[in-house]
């Protein structure tokens, strides 16, 4: 079951004024603070990576995979996310904690013009 446009729509009400994004990924959701992605929205709720700070900050969190096959994030239902700053705190320390983006490698212009032709 995908991510309803409605479920987007409120979590980025919710964060309304900061600087959140969310775009589509196969039917679900990435979530971006800046340049990183900081969790997931998957069938309706919203999963973060499961580092320290995260678990500490939830207390007791929940752990599933946002899609089959995905390893065990924690999950956070939509009930939770009606509190707009525990919600923000919580995506402000993913982005604090997680790693930057890995650079996007570009090819040289030469090297396209290198390859040989195949007759």
């Amino acid at each position: 079951m995908a991510t309803s446009p409605e479920t987007i729509a409120f979590f980025l009400e919710q964060l309304e004024g900061r600087d959140v994004r969310a775009r589509k990924m196969f039917g679900e959701y990435g979530i971006y603070l800046g340049a990183k992605m900081v969790a997931l929205i998957c069938d309706d709720c919203l999963f973060v990576r499961p580092i320290p700070a995260a678990a500490a900050y939830l207390d007791t969190p929940v752990e599933a995979a946002p899609y089959p096959g995905a390893k065990p994030y924690f999950r956070i239902e939509a009930d939770l996310w009606e509190e707009a700053d525990w919600l923000w705190g919580l995506l402000a320390l993913m982005e604090r904690d997680l790693p930057a983006p890995k650079p996007k490698r570009t090819k040289p212009k030469d090297e396209a013009r290198q390859r040989p032709d195949k007759h």
